[in-house]
């Protein structure tokens, strides 16, 4: 289900890393709305910019050229900590290897996030609620990231997106390192949330991962297909 307010607004973005070689573009213009509770699939090869993409909306990098607007606050006019707040409070991220930190529990994981977040209270009883909702049972909470399975390290990894509850949840080829069938699985969870109401934007080169979104948007050197 959507709304017709635009949660995310991409204005002829462009993103140029300089290289020794000669400058790589890797956006080129892209200008496109994202409406608040939409699921959209970001597809295309490697290379064809999806991760910068999510990085940029994700506020760990800045335009060469164009603006991005998040719940109408231009991103470039923001200063470094007001950027750092956003991301903090509104954005999740889940990335392919789950990023998890070895040598934390995967409670201690899910906590991490919120070492940042003052206005979080029932912290211990927070982490536990979204790892249950997350699939994985209470009892894995106190094991490292070693010891669980590759799906279950991902369902962490949601769970350490969602601790902040945001509005915007990143994935970056979530089911990447994942077999087929629990790839299809953490895709079910991300459908679910997406139901509960958070934007969510995919980026993957699986057609059967992106078919789980409400909208594909196909990628190529840096533009829209």
């Amino acid at each position: 289900m959507t709304d017709t307010y635009p949660i995310i607004r991409l204005d002829g973005v462009t993103k140029v890393y300089p290289m020794p070689a000669g400058e790589i573009r890797a956006l080129d213009r892209l200008s496109m709305d994202v409406h608040l509770g939409e699921f959209i699939a970001f597809m295309g090869p490697s290379g064809s910019g999806k991760s910068t993409l999510l990085n940029l909306i994700g506020c760990l990098d800045v335009p060469t050229a164009g603006d991005i607007q998040i719940n109408g606050l231009s991103v470039k006019a923001l200063s470094d900590d007001a950027r750092t707040n956003l991301r903090r409070d509104h954005i999740g991220f889940v990335f392919r290897q789950g990023n998890l930190l070895p040598r934390l529990s995967v409670l201690e994981n899910v906590e991490f996030p919120l070492a940042f977040q003052r206005r979080i209270r029932r912290t211990r009883e927070r982490c536990l609620e979204v790892l249950v909702a997350a699939g994985l049972p209470p009892d894995l909470s106190t094991r490292r990231p070693g010891d669980l399975s590759g799906g279950e390290q991902q369902r962490a990894a949601i769970a350490r997106a969602l601790v902040n509850d945001p509005e915007i949840l990143l994935c970056d080829e979530p089911t990447g390192n994942l077999d087929s069938k629990t790839g299809e699985a953490i895709m079910g969870l991300l459908t679910d949330l997406n139901r509960e109401g958070r934007t969510i934007l995919l980026a993957t080169h699986d057609p059967r991962m992106a078919a789980f979104a409400g909208r594909t948007v196909r990628m190529t050197d840096g533009r829209i297909a």
